[in-house]
């Protein structure tokens, strides 16, 4: 692997930043000072460091991100914030966010480099439960909650998958679809009669939201919840 790529992958910045640390001088290699960024290392026996820390490679990385209203599911975006920014000194090139949450919807968002995993995660082959918080305009009665539950037209070829609905209160809902269409739980909710007025992903998976999370915050996913993804 290419000593650049090699401490890109390992957190310490973007190529660029680190072809300015090798020049500097920054970044060892088994002890000597490596000299280009294109030098091969072996990632699983060399002893390299930078800046100081020694650098440890993983093969992927996966985060748990609390995502704000106001910053998008994007890996890069000319005009707004995204979902990667907040990463601030841990974003690395190719880092991406799991599917998507609309530019004002809150809640669970992973953020890894696995495209293996995010494909399982994804696939419509798979029925993989999203579920949502969700607070509503008007009071929702039985006959919209009987009707999600069967699959609504929300003017796509085919009925959305059976929803799984809990009402918390008149106003407030817990959604569990397993699908993934472009503004989905806004628009089932629109084709029942009600609108969402604040939406939250609560879980994806067996992979629950932290609790403890503060908005705008991200974690380090625990081997365990890495393994309850992949099952």
């Amino acid at each position: 692997m290419r000593l650049d790529k090699f401490l890109s992958d390992c957190g310490f910045g973007t190529r660029s930043q680190i072809k300015k640390d090798i020049k500097a001088g920054l970044v060892t290699v088994n002890g000597d000072r490596a000299r280009k960024p294109e030098q091969q290392v072996d990632e699983t026996s060399d002893h390299i460091c930078c800046r100081g820390h020694t650098c440890v490679y993983e093969k992927y990385v996966y985060y748990m991100l609390h995502k704000p209203a106001g910053v998008v599911s994007a890996t890069k975006d000319a005009s707004e914030r995204t979902v990667l920014d907040l990463l601030g000194a841990e974003k690395k090139e190719a880092l991406f966010p799991v599917g998507r949450l609309d530019k004002d919807t809150e809640g669970l968002l992973i953020i890894t480099d696995d495209g293996a995993l995010a494909h399982r995660l994804l696939s419509p082959s798979r029925h993989v439960d999203k579920e949502y918080e969700c607070h509503l305009a008007y009071p929702m009665d039985e006959d919209q909650k009987k009707r999600l539950e069967q699959g609504v037209d929300i003017g796509d070829k085919a009925l959305t998958k059976p929803a799984v609905v809990c009402i918390l209160d008149e106003k407030k809902i817990t959604l569990t679809i397993t699908e993934g269409r472009f503004h989905q739980v806004k628009r089932m909710l629109h084709a029942v009669g009600n609108e969402v007025c604040y939406l939250k992903r609560l879980r994806m998976g067996a992979l629950m939201l932290d609790r403890e999370l503060p908005t705008g915050c991200f974690r380090r996913l625990t081997q365990e919840e890495v393994e309850l993804l992949s099952k």
